[in-house]
C-alpha cells in the first residue's frame, strides 16, 4: 500500500505553517520527518491522520484520492504526543479492546506484569509511552504513525521500541517523527526534513548539516 500527502497549506490566523508538502509512505517501509522545535512536525501528522484540518490538502491511497479522514477509513493507528488512553481504563480492559494478548506483552516487558489489574494513570510517563507505542504498533492496521516515540524512554526501551518498528514494518506503512534524531536515522528508510514549512526529501545524510538541521560534523 501506498500512502501520499499532497499540496497541504495550513494557516493559524493569518500566518502560513506548511505550504507545498509532499510525503509519501508505504508497507515495508519506514518513512521520517525531520524538523526543529516549531516547525509544525506534529501539526503535519494531524492533517494526515485526520483530526486537523488545514486549508488544502490531498491524499491519495494507492494513487487514488481519500475524500474522508483517514482516522474513519480503519487504515490507521496513531500514537500522538499526549497520552490517549484514559487515566482511568484498565490494563486489562486496554488490551481486550485493542484485541492483543497480555501474556505475549509482558514477554517483553516483564515489569509490567504486576498492573495488568491497574488503571493506566498508575503507570509512570515512561510506562505510558510504552503501553502506546506497543498499542499502536501492535494493533491491525495498514499505517502507523508515530509522533515522538522515543520520548521519555530509557535507552534499553529505546532500542525495544526499534526492534518493534523493524517487526511491524513488513505489515505496514510507519510514519515517525522525533527530535532524537539518531534513532530516527537507524530506525527509517525515507528522510523527510520540514523546513520553513515545506518537505525536503533527503537522499543523502549529509544534506541535514547543509539545511542547518544539523550541525558540521554531527554525523
Amino acid at each position: 500500500m501506498i500512502f501520499e500527502l499532497d499540496n497541504v497549506e495550513l494557516y493559524f490566523k493569518n500566518k502560513r505553517i506548511l505550504n507545498g508538502i509532499y510525503l509519501k509512505a508505504e508497507t515495508g517501509q519506514v518513512t521520517a520527518i525531520l524538523g526543529r522545535n516549531g516547525s509544525g512536525k506534529s501539526c503535519l501528522l494531524d492533517i494526515a491522520f485526520g483530526s486537523l484540518k488545514p486549508k488544502y490538502k490531498l491524499i491519495r491511497i494507492d494513487n487514488k484520492p481519500l475524500l474522508k479522514p483517514l482516522y474513519s477509513t480503519g487504515l490507521v493507528k496513531y500514537l500522538p504526543q499526549y497520552n490517549f488512553i484514559p487515566n482511568g481504563m484498565k490494563l486489562s480492559f486496554i488490551f481486550k479492546l485493542y484485541n492483543l494478548d497480555w501474556a505475549i506483552f509482558i514477554k517483553n516487558f516483564e515489569e509490567f506484569s504486576v498492573y495488568e489489574n491497574s488503571k493506566f494513570k498508575a503507570l509512570s510517563g515512561g510506562e505510558r509511552r510504552i503501553l502506546e507505542t506497543y498499542i499502536v504498533l501492535k494493533s491491525k492496521s495498514q499505517i502507523a504513525i508515530l509522533d515522538e516515540p522515543f520520548s521519555h524512554l530509557s535507552p534499553l526501551h529505546i532500542e525495544t521500541v526499534k526492534q518493534m518498528i523493524a517487526e511491524e514494518k513488513p505489515h505496514k506503512a510507519i510514519i515517525i517523527s522525533d527530535h532524537m534524531y539518531q534513532h530516527i536515522i537507524d530506525t527509517s528508510n525515507t528522510i523527510y526534513l520540514l523546513k520553513n514549512g515545506t518537505t525536503k526529501k533527503i537522499d543523502n545524510l549529509i544534506e541535514l548539516e547543509d539545511y542547518k538541521y544539523l550541525s558540521e560534523g554531527s554525523l
